[in-house]
């Protein structure tokens, strides 16, 4: 399929704006557990902000479908972020019913849905494509100025999914799917053929490459998303299959600045049994557990980061969104409205179900 990078319709890139935030606001941004974007059964779009018991405390109406959300605690800031190829983020406070911002990445620039907030809140930084080139940028904003862009940097490869500030407060991990997408071609890959995926750690603030890492050989369609750090700063990663069914590979693996790419051990379940297709990945509050959803398969992977085993595997259909609570327990939300909680040995804690409530792809604790 031949596509005019040039040829996008103004109003494909035209913005998503918000509606005010609603519900208990004398609650207080302590009672808030979760952060997460969702759809209601009328078909509306809208980010959810949960309490611990799974039950919704306020909610900020989109107009458009989000993905996942980048927290700075200390200032309660949220920026949430559209579902890929999109061209807008909304930004709003924990504590107040404020306007949200709408915060777009400019001409020539979409979103890949994830972005992460610098330790001291001053910037959001955001995976974004350069449309005409097909190249992976790292959008820098300044968020005292409303969120207004201010420069970028190189992601040093096609199609950032996931990036993350690594706990130095210096460095910043970039999942580089490796696969092209424009707007108007809607979430077609353009380059499945030639893709290279990789895992970069950038300066956040020269914007200069650090360390590279990519896939290569029968590994080159193993298109990197989602990322995450352990207790010792080794990066996590999880991957998506391109290739044949019959090839999938394991999904799930690590490296560092100075540690190459390194896939778990076959065992268990392998990338086959997960559908090719890894969703979200978190790490427990101690940095020990690596858990990482599969919503085709409808399986969450709990992997021990002092082995690199699977230590569980549980069930919950359409599972996706996954984050820590307490030290080394989880939350699972599904697209059917289930917020489960169990351990890294997958022994369920408790569930509950919300209403006309579809979970999108990611939750995020908050604090």
């Amino acid at each position: 399929m031949a596509i005019d990078r040039r040829s996008l319709l103004l109003g494909t890139l035209a913005f998503v704006g918000a509606a005010p935030m609603r519900g208990a606001l004398a609650m207080g941004a302590n009672d808030i557990a979760y952060v997460t974007a969702a759809r209601r059964a009328d078909g509306s779009y809208t980010v959810l902000l949960l309490r611990a018991d799974g039950s919704v405390l306020r909610d900020v109406a989109l107009s458009g479908r989000g993905h996942d959300i980048a927290i700075h605690r200390p200032s309660n800031r949220v920026a949430v972020f559209a579902r890929r190829p999109g061209a807008f983020a909304v930004a709003f406070d924990l504590e107040t019913a404020q306007q949200p911002v709408v915060v777009t990445p400019g001409e020539n620039r979409h979103y890949f849905g994830h972005g992460s907030f610098s330790q001291d809140g001053r910037l959001l930084y955001a995976s974004e494509n350069d449309i005409d080139s097909g190249d992976g940028v790292i959008g820098i904003y300044d968020v005292a100025s409303g969120f207004k862009k201010i420069g970028e940097h190189p992601s040093y490869g096609t199609g950032p999914h996931e990036i993350m500030l690594l706990a130095d407060g210096k460095t910043i991990a970039v999942g580089n799917g490796g696969l092209d997408t424009v707007p108007d071609a809607g979430r077609e890959n353009l380059n499945v053929d030639t893709m290279e995926p990789s895992l970069a750690f950038v300066d956040r603030e020269s914007g200069k490459l650090i360390a590279k890492h990519t896939m290569t050989g029968d590994l080159k369609s193993l298109s990197i998303r989602h990322v995450t750090q352990d207790a010792t700063g080794l990066v996590w990663f999880g991957a998506q299959w391109e290739g044949s069914p019959s090839e999938t590979p394991q999904l799930v693996g690590s490296a560092g600045v100075d540690r190459a790419l390194k896939l778990i051990e076959p065992q268990a379940k392998g990338g086959s049994d997960l559908k090719g297709y890894i969703g979200a990945m978190a790490v427990s509050a101690d940095g020990r557990y690596i858990a990482a959803s599969a919503p085709k398969a409808g399986h969450v992977l709990y992997v021990d980061t002092t082995t690199a085993t699977v230590v569980g595997q549980s069930n919950l259909k359409d599972v996706c969104g996954i984050a820590p609570e307490g030290q080394q327990d989880f939350a699972a939300s599904s697209g059917f409205g289930v917020v489960r909680y169990e351990t890294a040995r997958a022994s369920t804690i408790t569930e509950h179900e919300l209403q006309d409530i579809s979970f999108d792809n990611h939750l995020r604790r908050v604090g």
